[in-house]
């Protein structure tokens, strides 16, 4: 019961911790700047997977929650040393489960510029907008940032 309630607690901290990184999402340090504006058509598209971030947050959630589960493993130094190894243990599945919750369905676009040259440009698929091949595209960049829309 416990492991299963932390499991859930880790699961709900880490996707409260994911950013949005599609085409159509700003932070607020992007907005009210200039951006650079192409216009193109898209040739190619290939799913891809975004990678998650390994971040101490999985890990200090992970080491927690497994030092207090294995806390309750036998008594005395027993369940010291049960306590130390569960918070080891716990610390690394936290990071890998961080990794894998964070991890996103990304999307490989090589767009033909309407200037005639070719760009790649890789961003989190949008479900509620999805972009296909032959779409007339408009690509925003600022700074290192490069984002993808659909061209209305």
């Amino acid at each position: 019961m416990m492991k299963q309630l932390a499991t859930a607690f880790l699961v709900i901290f880490l996707t409260g911790c994911m950013t949005d990184t599609t085409g159509t999402t700003y932070s607020s340090g992007e907005a009210r700047r200039i951006q650079q504006v192409s216009f193109g058509t898209i040739s190619e598209l290939q799913y891809v997977k975004i990678e998650g971030t390994e971040g101490a947050v999985g890990t200090i959630a992970g080491a927690a929650i497994g030092g207090i589960a294995g806390s309750t493993v036998g008594g005395g130094r027993g369940s010291d040393i049960a306590a130390v190894l569960g918070g080891v243990a716990g610390g690394v599945l936290g990071s890998m489960t961080e990794k894998e919750l964070t991890g996103q369905q990304g999307i490989e676009m090589t767009i033909r510029l309407d200037s005639g040259s070719y760009i790649s440009v890789v961003q989190e698929a949008n479900s509620n907008a999805p972009l296909q091949m032959g779409d007339k595209v408009k690509i925003l960049t600022q700074g290192n940032t490069t984002r993808v829309v659909r061209a209305y």
